[in-house]
């Protein structure tokens, strides 16, 4: 044991952790936030070889709080602790539709002009927008700084991916226009409009109105054009289906089906099993929704838990490419979902 002037070491700090001093499970000093812990001065060295003030790091470390109210978010999100049927009702609502619409209706032309310039369906973002914030109402309410301060230094599972994260957000600070001491974002540290993480927003965000600055958090058109960019290089394909209900019959479809969202076999192969789409799954406006492809179109089948019971589906490249977005098939289904309920609704006076 360690003894510290005849005092053995171990009582002096439970001794200051009940004082106070010292932070619960962290063994930072209380009132430095995140700045003496013992990973932070690796995170800090790189910042300054980057050409980051260290003081200045320093101060936002000190600044940032350990919210366990994230920690505890971060262990049950919604995508895996609901069924799909739960999780819908949360996303396809009259109210979010109609948000939706009216959204549509006052960004139209930035909208169309994202769907011409990258090839990603103006019905797509809009829900996308829908499902992330309602359309902008709702953006978060967590400091960035402490949700990914917390996360990168106090949850071990992904620490390495949230101090990426933190990095990136620190740099970001000035190209993006953004005060990373106040601005607030989702537990997961997702900021704006379409809820980007710090790497993405670097790597895919635009300035869709060319003003010389992207800001997903205050302008609607950098987040328009940023979604649709984010799409386009995840490999969204124009005019191909996103997904259909399937028909089954037979004892040979039980094994084909899963949640694994990457197309991992053909409809050929799949009607040999007794799997068959749903052509147009009863579309007001049947194109490009209908599934009229070849058989040796890839698809991922999927088997989800709906409010009346089982739903089989069949996903192609393009419901993958939603769940780059957010790694699950209850998400990529929901912005499908919501898309689709959108089109119907807006109809051809909004095309």
């Amino acid at each position: 044991m360690l003894y510290i002037l005849g005092v053995p070491v171990r009582l002096i700090l439970v001794t200051l952790l009940a004082v106070g001093v010292l932070l619960p499970g962290t063994g930072v000093l209380a009132g430095s936030g995140y700045a003496d812990h013992a990973d932070a001065g690796a995170f800090m060295d790189e910042l300054e070889a980057r050409g980051l003030d260290r003081d200045y790091v320093r101060e936002l470390l000190a600044d940032a709080e350990r919210k366990d109210s994230i920690l505890e978010a971060i262990a049950r999100p919604a995508e895996k602790t609901l069924t799909w049927g739960e999780y819908r009702q949360i996303f396809i609502q009259p109210d979010r539709i109609a948000q939706g619409e009216q959204f549509w209706r006052e960004h139209r032309e930035l909208l169309k002009r994202a769907e011409s310039e990258y090839g990603v369906s103006r019905y797509i973002i809009t829900a996308i927008l829908g499902v992330e914030t309602r359309y902008g109402r709702h953006k978060g309410s967590y400091r960035v700084l402490d949700a990914l301060a917390t996360l990168g230094f106090d949850y071990p599972p992904r620490a390495q991916f949230f101090r990426k994260q933190l990095r990136a957000f620190l740099l970001m600070e000035e190209d993006a226009g953004i005060d990373a001491g106040s601005l607030k974002g989702s537990y997961a540290g997702a900021m704006g409009y379409p809820q980007f993480i710090p790497t993405s927003y670097r790597a895919y965000a635009v300035d869709f109105n060319d003003d010389g600055r992207t800001d997903l958090v205050h302008t609607i058109a950098d987040a328009i054009g940023s979604v649709a960019n984010y799409f386009a290089e995840h490999g969204w394909r124009d005019n191909l289906p996103v997904a259909a209900r399937a028909r089954v019959s037979g004892e040979d479809y039980k094994n084909v089906f899963s949640k694994a969202m990457k197309p991992s076999t053909t409809l050929g192969k799949l009607r040999e099993r007794g799997v068959t789409p749903v052509r147009c799954d009863g579309a007001a406006i049947p194109s490009p929704h209908c599934f009229q492809l070849p058989d040796d179109t890839r698809v991922a089948p999927l088997h989800l838990e709906g409010e009346h019971g089982s739903e089989f589906w069949l996903g192609t490249k393009n419901f993958y490419v939603i769940t780059r977005y957010n790694h699950s098939p209850l998400y990529a289904m929901a912005v499908y979902q919501l898309a689709r309920a959108l089109e119907q609704r807006i109809g051809e006076t909004g095309s």
